[in-house]
């Protein structure tokens, strides 16, 4: 049975975009299309529909990323359909909570930075949005950092 994954940030445009897409090639390079899937949302719908943000595109593609993934807003059937859901900051953590069909499924519910070992001075992914070419570097840098984690926890090796 397939482990799915899904990533959440505010508008699934920047961060959980971003995450889909390194841990989707992460996943293609070592043959486990059959054991994980991975998908992204946002708590806000006001995107539905579009492309990553450009820079984000961007920023990711310099890296070999092509970020394809059609924004889209969490709902109640992503509670019963994966089996992590993994937000980028502690507005996102707290919006999903609220969401959640029942308490038991707050179980599935993690924070990107319990996969993240560098950057320690942040207790979030930060919101590269408002922020220049730096912001989503650095937003790279961690997730690629936590997406290697966390396939590392997903196959146990």
């Amino acid at each position: 049975m397939k482990q799915r994954v899904l990533f959440v940030c505010l508008g699934n445009i920047c961060r959980s975009p971003a995450a889909n897409g390194i841990l989707e090639q992460m996943i293609q390079q070592r043959g486990l299309q059959d054991s994980i899937e991975v998908d992204s949302a946002g708590t806000y719908s006001g995107h539905r529909g579009s492309l990553p943000d450009p820079r984000m595109r961007s920023a990711a593609a310099k890296r070999g990323y092509n970020l394809i993934h059609r924004a889209r807003p969490i709902s109640e059937q992503d509670y019963y359909d994966f089996d992590m859901i993994i937000v980028m900051d502690d507005s996102n953590y707290e919006r999903v909570s609220r969401l959640a069909p029942e308490r038991k499924y707050l179980d599935k519910l993690y924070r990107m930075v319990q996969f993240i070992t560098i950057h320690p001075e942040y207790t979030y992914v930060p919101d590269p949005y408002y922020e220049g070419v730096e912001g989503f570097e650095l937003v790279l840098d961690m997730l690629e950092n936590g997406c290697e984690q966390l396939l590392q926890h997903l196959t146990g090796k």
